[in-house]
């Protein structure tokens, strides 16, 4: 039985091992956290003592880290002394850099990773907790098409859809980018919204019902809004952190480019503003500093 690894078993890692798992893959992982650890465990797959470790066994490794310099200490080692996977993984193994770091990072790791023989698949996912253990995750991969004929089959049981994006490392990134600049542009639009109805005293599900059922509604604006009005701001799986980190790539993918991104910008600072009073909150929380400057909020009435 092939075993396939992933280091980073948080919210979307314990998903990706999940069906990695149903699709009959043997799963080894890592985390730095030790409660993830013993759930992923408990969920059946078998614990690495490092991102050394795990390449030991698998035959590619799914990084699903928060950022480039953790993505990078992963496949080559840090300053500690730890090593990474080039370390340990088989000339013919890959790497599927599934994590949202800068392409020039992913640009980087690619270059570094040349005469090691390790294949990389820059291949960011948007779907979030819901579509990683669903397995139906949108995978924006970046590599040569004999590397993805390839790796088709261990990409496939994590992702409902594969678009290949682009030859080289880095395109995939910027895929992602571009599309994290339109999301984080939608959630701020609909926490904006929310806050104009409730000050304008129109009715939670009222409000809900238009939007889910208009051109506006979608997975996104459906999820934000329902989350607002429940009032629901932690452990929905959205942690306000990733998407503020997300946007700070769009932007500096778009000063890279000289692209003025106005709409983007703003949804920006409005989750700088989010993190900053709520930073253990999720996305929707963004919501609350509207909320606060007008004094009021949209929740649903009690039944």
């Amino acid at each position: 039985m092939e075993t396939i690894g992933v280091i980073g078993i948080g919210n979307m890692g314990s998903g990706l091992a999940k069906n990695l798992m149903k699709a009959g893959y043997t799963v080894n992982g890592h985390d730095l956290l030790a409660a993830r650890l013993e759930e992923f465990v408990e969920m059946g797959g078998v614990a690495a003592t490092s991102a050394a470790d795990v390449g030991k066994s698998a035959s590619a490794v799914f990084i699903m880290v928060m950022n480039g310099d953790q993505a990078k200490a992963v496949i080559f080692g840090n300053n500690d002394g730890d090593d990474g996977l080039i370390s340990t993984m088989k000339p013919g193994g890959a790497i599927l850099l599934t994590a949202t770091i800068h392409a020039k990072e992913a640009i980087e790791i690619s270059g570094q990773l040349q005469g090691s023989g390790l294949e990389l698949i820059d291949a960011p996912v948007s779907g979030g907790r819901p579509g990683a253990h669903g397995g139906t995750l949108t995978l924006m991969a970046s590599a040569p098409d004999a590397v993805m004929q390839k790796w088709h089959p261990v990409l496939n049981a994590v992702s409902g859809t594969i678009h290949h994006v682009g030859q080289e490392a880095g395109v995939g990134q910027t895929v992602k980018g571009c599309l994290q600049s339109l999301i984080g542009s939608i959630f701020s639009a609909t926490f904006e919204a929310s806050v104009l109805a409730a000050k304008a005293g129109v009715d939670a599900d009222a409000l809900y019902n238009v939007f889910s059922t208009s051109a506006a509604g979608c997975g996104i604006t459906n999820t934000a809004l329902g989350n607002v009005i429940d009032r629901k701001f932690q452990d929905t799986g959205s942690h306000i952190s990733t998407m503020y980190k997300d946007l700070t790539i769009s932007m500096d993918l778009a000063r890279q480019h000289g692209v003025p991104l106005f709409t983007a910008a703003t949804a920006m600072q409005l989750f700088q503003a989010g993190i900053t009073r709520h930073p253990d909150a999720d996305n929707q929380t963004v919501a609350k500093i509207t909320e606060e400057i007008v004094g009021v909020q949209l929740a649903r009435k009690p039944v």
